[in-house]
């Protein structure tokens, strides 16, 4: 075997300047462009706008009067979009405030706000217990509490039980989170409670920032203060009371702080992470996790241990990172950023696991940066070079992605990201409030086109609840006011929104019983969604969108030239045909239906036509079940198939065609559950065996 070198000699050498006969720099920049024109990864303008984006969101969810607030973190925060990434969220009331020290409740009305104080006399670095002085909380909070030293102290493995039972049913605990999916996405809440104040055992991280972040960053991280989440320290003396101070907030601050190369080092690192370091283990088996990887960027770009962190350093910044991981494991010793003396090794990396693992990253790294040649991610942009030494590479961001490949993802983010789910006539008019604050803030590109389309989806929520509030109060007044209300606010919406955004005028004609002018709007809408260069999710004509649109405002991008699924919150009725799968959506803890709007189009045609022409109804219904039989995606992906053969089996339930009907709703069931409709589709199916007693 090979003797290792110390440990030493390891940091202070360099062994990898080269692949072959290529120079690290050459490569550097052929991964940089190949991580940048990666979908999933992005440019420094895509990285830009998806943050922006989510910034807004939680801007707009996040209102003053509300008592619970929520932070989108981990990897989709800080700007990644990597395939199988969670989606992590942090949850807490702001009506419960944790204090370091008796003197902070000063700053708070203790008739108002639960104050919870830090005991950190027992508890290793990085945790603490939480001591309840006054006995008055909420129930969850009450009942998570257990007796110790004479006071009453919250349980974090208590409140992690009674928080997944009681506010994310369907989920399973996973850390200190409550995981579970939502359609095909996994998450992660992590119910946790807030500070105002920074730790005081962190204080020594403020007088650490000479270099980096910069002072405006330094002391907005600060201002923010930190998070609690349950769970405590598995060598600790109280491992099921203690709260680990998390700081979430912060990372992703000082992550928005880094250049783009040192961004893309670390997602580098994360694929090292996933496609070498931990390949082929079980979860069980996987020692080293992300967040090592993101805390050794953080600590290698304070240590100023490059020069200059351009796209020429990039591979030379990773290895850096990758020698400095390699010392922590052979130390056994990996100090968290903030909190220096929390050793995050401490209950996995110790004894045999730690040599076997110091082994393994050894023999990595004598291969030198070659070793990247074993990821398939980021292999083939290497092999392009090695293959083509003369290969010439430009690192300009302007020349990286086209136009059109840049507004795909923009629009999808602005769709899936930036959407809201207000179901209540308050909630709606907060929303609307503040985004006319906004407009005269100063916001980035990104932050107004999404903040046009948030006014869009608000004010057609605005508008269906408005109608829902009057139809039943019986004076005719108030019903001709909201109507009139109602139809404006959704004539506004189409002219912020997408070209698919007309379908909610025409599901609100048709739910008012105006059918003809239901047809109308779904006439004009026809012919705007068969326009050859309308981009569609992922689905354009390259050359016909930028012939169209092509240098245009992202604006007049969106009203002219963007389709969108149409979501129906399920706390507000749209059409009554659909509330059995509303209510099942909801049931299994789903905020909307998401629907295609060439297939809502049509059911729409159908439904509306069958009051004023029969014939014209039917070629609705046969262009509706052609889409759904024989698309192959372009129209209706593998997300939506559920609820599209539903419509279809709903719409030909109501013409009679029972066997269509039926076959039609067991193709839902077979479909990948996003929408968790089996509830509706059994009850749908039953009623057609009882409706039909000659059926068998």
């Amino acid at each position: 075997m090979t003797k290792i070198r110390k440990i030493s000699e390891v940091m202070d050498s360099d062994n990898a300047t080269q692949i072959g006969e290529i120079p690290v720099q050459k490569m550097s920049e052929s991964v940089y462009v190949w991580m940048c024109r990666e979908i999933y990864i992005g440019t420094p303008q895509q990285v830009a706008s998806r943050r922006d984006i989510v910034d807004i969101r939680e801007l707009l969810r996040n209102q003053d009067e509300y008592l619970e607030r929520s932070m989108m973190s981990g990897s989709m925060r800080e700007g990644f979009r990597l395939l199988g990434s969670d989606v992590d969220f942090m949850i807490w009331q702001t009506n419960i405030r944790v204090i370091w020290d008796f003197s902070q409740s000063e700053f708070y009305n203790i008739h108002r706000q639960v104050l919870i104080l830090c005991d950190s006399s027992e508890s290793p670095p990085g945790f603490t217990l939480l001591w309840l002085p006054l006995e008055s909380a909420g129930q969850i909070v009450l009942s998570s509490c257990v007796r110790m030293n004479g006071g009453l102290y919250i349980s974090s493995s208590k409140y992690r039980e009674n928080v997944c039972a009681s506010l994310s049913p369907g989920s399973t605990i996973h850390g200190p989170c409550s995981s579970g999916t939502s359609g095909s996405i996994e998450y992660d809440f992590a119910h946790c409670f807030a500070s105002d104040f920074w730790p005081p055992s962190a204080v020594s991280w403020i007088d650490r920032c000479h270099s980096w972040p910069p002072p405006h960053v330094v002391n907005d991280i600060v201002r923010n203060g930190c998070h609690f989440v349950a769970i405590g320290h598995k060598l600790g003396n109280h491992e099921d009371n203690e709260w680990r101070i998390s700081f979430s907030l912060a990372e992703y601050k000082l992550v928005y702080s880094m250049n783009h190369t040192q961004f893309l080092i670390y997602g580098v690192l994360k694929l090292f992470l996933k496609e070498i370091i931990n390949n082929g283990l079980r979860d069980e088996d996987k020692l080293l996790c992300s967040y090592h990887m993101k805390t050794a960027v953080f600590w290698a770009i304070q240590q100023n241990t490059l020069p200059l962190w351009c796209p020429q350093n990039l591979l030379a910044g990773v290895w850096v990172c990758f020698k400095l991981l390699l010392k922590w494991v052979y130390e056994g010793i990996s100090p968290n950023f903030f909190i220096p003396e929390n050793n995050m090794f401490l209950s996995k990396i110790h004894g045999q696991a730690q040599t076997s693992l110091f082994r393994r990253l050894y023999g990595l790294y004598e291969m030198g940066i070659a070793l990247l040649l074993h990821s398939p991610s980021i292999r083939s942009s290497i092999i392009d070079v090695l293959c083509n030494p003369r290969l010439a590479v430009c690192t300009d961001e302007h020349t990286l992605i086209s136009e059109v490949e840049f507004d795909v993802g923009l629009f999808v983010e602005i769709f899936t990201i930036g959407s809201q789910h207000p179901s209540d006539l308050q909630h709606c008019m907060k929303i609307l409030h503040t985004i006319e604050q906004l407009i005269g803030s100063p916001l980035s590109q990104y932050q107004v086109v999404s903040l046009q389309k948030h006014t869009a989806t608000t004010l057609q929520r605005t508008a269906f609840i408005l109608h829902n509030m009057y139809t039943n109060t019986g004076v005719n007044k108030q019903v001709y006011i909201a109507d009139k209300l109602s139809r404006h606010m959704l004539k506004l919406a189409a002219k912020f929104g997408f070209v698919s955004d007309m379908l909610y005028i025409a599901m609100y004609y048709y739910k008012t019983l105006r059918y003809r002018e239901a047809l109308s709007v779904i006439e004009m809408t026809k012919v705007k969604l068969a326009q050859p260069y309308l981009m569609y999710v992922h689905q354009v004509d390259t050359e016909r969108y930028t012939e169209a649109v092509g240098g245009q405002s992202w604006s007049t991008k969106i009203r002219q030239a963007v389709a969108g699924n149409i979501e129906l919150v399920n706390e507000i009725c749209y059409i009554s045909e659909l509330l059995p799968e509303q209510q099942s959506n909801r049931q299994n803890g789903l905020p909307a239906l998401t629907i295609p709007p060439h297939v809502l189009l049509h059911m729409l045609e159908f439904l509306s036509s069958r009051h004023v022409d029969t014939m014209r109804a039917q070629a609705a219904l046969d262009e509706l079940q052609v889409l759904v039989h024989h698309d192959q995606g372009l129209y209706v992906d593998n997300d939506t198939r559920d609820i599209s053969w539903e419509i279809l089996g709903i719409c030909q339930q109501i013409t009679g065609n029972i066997q269509a009907a039926l076959y039609s709703y067991q193709q839902s069931l077979r479909q990948r559950p996003f929408h968790k409709i089996q509830i509706a589709t059994t009850e749908r199916i039953q009623d057609l065996h009882f409706s039909t007693p000659h059926f068998y």
